[in-house]
């Protein structure tokens, strides 16, 4: 009706919504995209991260975070994580510090928080930027303190899978008024021009173009999902709580499987992930012939033909927990009875076998 489907007035309603969710002293600049690897792709170009630089994540997340480190042309250091949570180990981060390190990005797995206050005091003792790989976190705190209401840079991913999606699309959260000026303009192309016309849903013919950009901006029909999905997000995670709170009980005394640690007071939860000592795989196939889908998340980046070359060090607690993790299905519309169904054929392999 509004006659304006790409990039308008919906999508400043949006990062309006996003910015008053977040909420925090000052208030965050918030600047919609089309994906959660587009997002963090234009914080590390607005940073100005290139060849020469080195940028530490860790091995165990989605192949996105170390493509747009290469993307850059800088080199991903790969960092190991913690055995009970699976987020990055803060003390073998120190050790990934070299003079040409320019960022970290600390991935919150599963939408549990990493150590931040002890990542966040690394970085400023080392004169290195956080840009977090919140993919997985809108919605969680840490602290008290809602993701992306503290820190440097913040890049959620509102893919069709995430705690809210816009069908496709994303976010970067800054307080850096400069760094924010520089991705408003990279989002469409470098082009310098009054974004507020296109807020008001105004064509303006005059504009420059004043550094490299990229068609990365939000549109307006995924910024109207986006704007229905966060007034559905408290109870659609409070639905993912109840459903993982169940199968904790269900399957924390159960022999061959152990639990990650989750604190689930204030949490924005993505995944239900267990860790299946030595028959992960079995497991896996049993489920499937079952009816019940789980996956694997992730296979480490450094497993990756391209990415082998990067690999500095070994990262055993990642190799390790790579043969044993299994994402079971979570989702807010999953009945009890599928839930259930879940437990029972876990249990029942396990007895069985």
């Amino acid at each position: 009706k509004s006659g304006w489907l790409g990039m308008g007035s919906v999508v400043k309603e949006f990062e309006d919504a996003v910015t008053s969710f977040i909420g925090g002293d000052p208030s965050p600049y918030v600047v919609a995209v089309n994906t959660g690897t587009t997002a963090m792709h234009i914080a590390l170009s607005a940073l100005g991260v290139g060849a020469g630089d080195e940028v530490i994540i860790p091995s165990l997340t989605f192949v996105a975070t170390a493509q747009i480190v290469t993307a850059t042309g800088a080199t991903p250091v790969f960092c190991d994580i913690e055995e009970d949570t699976l987020n990055i180990d803060v003390n073998y981060l120190k050790k990934c510090i070299t003079k040409k390190t320019k960022v970290i990005i600390p991935v919150h797995y599963r939408g549990f928080p990493c150590n931040m206050s002890a990542i966040l005091k690394i970085a400023s003792d080392n004169n290195i930027i956080v840009v977090e790989d919140a993919a997985h976190a809108f919605g969680s705190f840490y602290q008290g303190k809602k993701t992306g209401s503290f820190g440097d840079i913040t890049c959620f991913s509102f893919d069709p899978i995430k705690t809210i999606t816009c069908g496709e699309g994303g976010a970067v959260i800054t307080r850096d008024k400069k760094i924010y000026e520089s991705m408003v303009r990279k989002r469409i192309l470098g082009i310098d021009k009054d974004t507020w016309s296109r807020y008001k849903n105004e064509r303006s013919w005059s504009y420059d173009v004043i550094e490299q950009g990229y068609r990365y901006h939000m549109n307006n029909i995924n910024a109207a999902i986006g704007l229905v999905q966060m007034k559905k997000f408290e109870q659609m995670n409070k639905r993912k709580i109840d459903i993982a709170k169940r199968y904790d009980e269900e399957f924390a005394h159960m022999e061959g499987i152990s639990l990650l640690r989750t604190v689930y007071e204030d949490l924005g939860l993505f995944t239900y992930i267990i860790k299946v000592k030595n028959r992960r795989d079995e497991l896996m196939a049993y489920l499937k012939e079952k009816g019940v889908g789980s996956g694997i998340h992730y296979i480490p980046v450094h497993h990756f033909t391209y990415y082998k070359n990067f690999l500095r060090n070994p990262l055993p607690v990642t190799d390790r927990v790579y043969e044993q993790i299994l994402t079971l299905p979570l989702y807010p519309d999953m009945t009890d009875e599928e839930t259930d169904l879940v437990m029972k054929e876990v249990q029942s392999f396990f007895s069985k076998n």
